[in-house]
This record gives C-alpha cells, sequence and structure tokens, in this order.
C-alpha cells in the first residue's frame, strides 16, 4: 500500500478493524466474521466497488467487450 500511495495513488481499504496505521482515501469497515464466512462479506463491497467505478469511467456493464469470445452458447 505504501508503493501505491507513493506513487498517487487512492487506496480503499477494506477492514474489519477499527484502527489501522496506513493512511487511506475511504475506508470500508466490515463486520468481525467467522473466516468461512467473511470472503462472503468481502465480496459484495468489492463486486459494488468494481461496478462503480465501471460507471465512473463510462463502461457499458451490461454489455462487456469481448463477451463473445469468452461465452459460447451450443
Amino acid at each position: 500500500m505504501e508503493e501505491v500511495a507513493a506513487r498517487g495513488g487512492k487506496i480503499v481499504l477494506l477492514t474489519d478493524d477499527e484502527s489501522s496505521p496506513h493512511k487511506t482515501f475511504h475506508r470500508i469497515r466490515v463486520p468481525k466474521a467467522h473466516s468461512f464466512i467473511s470472503p462472503l462479506l468481502y465480496a459484495v463491497p468489492v463486486q459494488l466497488l468494481a461496478y462503480h467505478a465501471a460507471v465512473f469511467i463510462g463502461t457499458d456493464v451490461d454489455q462487456p467487450r469481448n463477451l463473445a469470445k469468452s461465452v459460447t452458447v451450443e
């Protein structure tokens, strides 16, 4: 994270810890949970972040590029 910050990148931190020594652009707090469930809890904000980032840069999220190359219908 220090290398990203040194290059001027914005850091979005997903954490279940209240205190973090890193300076971040934004911190998303995820509740503490059992290690079996925590990947599911982290997946939701990551997917929403990816969606909103794609919409912000103008990508058509409903018709991704090169979809026909990766999905074939038989």
